[in-house]
């Protein structure tokens, strides 16, 4: 790939945003204030602001392998700490999507080198979840319920983070679960009932 035409395209953008509105970048620079704060995958795919038609400004985002907030990953965990108590974004998603890579490699027994401890959070998932995976016999849609369970474990890792916890104290602030599908380009709202499913154990994550 010839990467010159990359900064032609950057050309011909900043005149479109010039012509739109001739103060544009000098807006840009007078800071960021996210109501949205998206943790997605950082599959090439998968464009956070183009799936879901924001502008520059508009959410902030942090994206790796197969959407993981891990509490060892410092990288984003310092992302929702930054995101959620000085940024004071309104809503924490974290968003996963069908045919994902790395949730395809967790199912496998493989080797994958460095990608072991990365995937094995996801593997930890399955486990967590066996019981219902194993009564889907079809394979296609067991990976799809796994990338939708994967999203739900980390939304409730971003749950249990201390910013996290002290923003629903202070403020209205929701955690949502998306999925958005490659093959049909819809972003779907899981919906996940979070109350309900930590309702015995929410107790333990709670900042007093």
């Amino acid at each position: 790939m010839d990467l010159q035409h990359i900064f032609a395209n950057n050309e011909k953008w900043i005149k479109h945003k010039l012509d739109i509105d001739k103060d544009y970048f000098n807006n840009l620079i007078k800071g960021q204030r996210p109501e949205i704060l998206y943790i997605g995958c950082s599959d090439s795919r998968v464009s956070a602001e183009e799936l879901m038609g924001v502008k520059p400004g508009d959410v902030f985002v942090h994206r790796n392998i197969a959407n993981m907030v891990s509490n060892t990953d410092l990288n984003v965990q310092t992302v929702v700490n930054f995101a959620v108590k000085h940024l004071k974004v309104k809503h924490a998603v974290v968003c996963g999507h069908y045919y994902c890579g790395g949730v395809k490699a967790a199912m496998q027994s493989a080797d994958m080198g460095i990608l072991n401890p990365w995937l094995r959070s996801i593997r930890d998932v399955y486990r967590l979840h066996q019981k219902e995976l194993d009564t889907i016999e079809d394979e296609e849609p067991r990976y799809k319920r796994l990338v939708e369970l994967n999203v739900q474990e980390q939304c409730i890792n971003v749950i249990k983070t201390a910013s996290v916890q002290k923003a629903y104290k202070e403020r209205d602030f929701q955690v949502h679960g998306w999925v958005f599908d490659v093959k049909t380009g819809k972003l779907n709202d899981l919906k996940i009932d979070f109350e309900a499913i930590l309702e015995d154990i929410m107790r333990i994550y709670k900042i007093s």
